[in-house]
């Protein structure tokens, strides 16, 4: 087998031999973002429950509306 010099010749953490290294990047990726997914979890939920209440209120006074157009 031909040996290629510009391979890495470690091995990582695991003892899984990764020629591409991707595994080590994919880490690193992952860990890198991690934090910020947190931090934006709080500010998507409480938007999304202000969407709710106003579609709440909307369904309310179009039902309002056409029960006021029906009786009236």
């Amino acid at each position: 087998m031909a040996h290629n010099p510009h391979a890495p010749q470690g091995q990582n953490p695991e003892g899984n031999y990764d020629p591409a290294g991707s595994t080590q990047m994919f880490r690193a990726f992952v860990d890198e973002g991690a934090p910020q997914g947190r931090a934006a979890a709080p500010a998507q939920s409480s938007s999304s429950r202000v969407g709710l209440i106003v579609g709440v209120i909307a369904v309310v006074v179009v039902l309002g509306a056409v029960a006021w157009l029906a009786l009236g």
